[in-house]
């Protein structure tokens, strides 16, 4: 058993894995939070945020509802990351 895992075992140079590694865990992350839709030009956060409101029946003519309430619908429902992302992302939107 131990000898056929040693025969599967590749041997990397540690820089060279690590380097790619992190390339495509980056390049993953920018191209799939940090950069905008091109649809629609919004960043995941955005568009959470965006749905929850509509979801709580947030309208212009509607009574407002206090942030805190969006923000922990939010992280509840769709973005369990923490909430100053949420805060930050309904203040730049504002």
């Amino acid at each position: 058993m131990a000898e056929e895992a040693a025969g599967r075992i590749i041997r990397v140079n540690i820089d060279d894995e690590m380097r790619s590694s992190y390339l495509d865990y980056a390049m993953s992350v920018i191209i799939g939070r940090a950069l905008p839709d091109v649809r629609d030009g919004l960043k995941p956060v955005h568009r959470r945020v965006l749905y929850t409101m509509f979801e709580a029946g947030n309208k212009h003519n509607a009574p407002y509802k206090k942030s805190a309430r969006i923000v922990g619908d939010v992280m509840g429902k769709y973005h369990p990351h923490g909430d100053a992302a949420i805060y930050d992302t309904i203040v730049r939107m504002a």
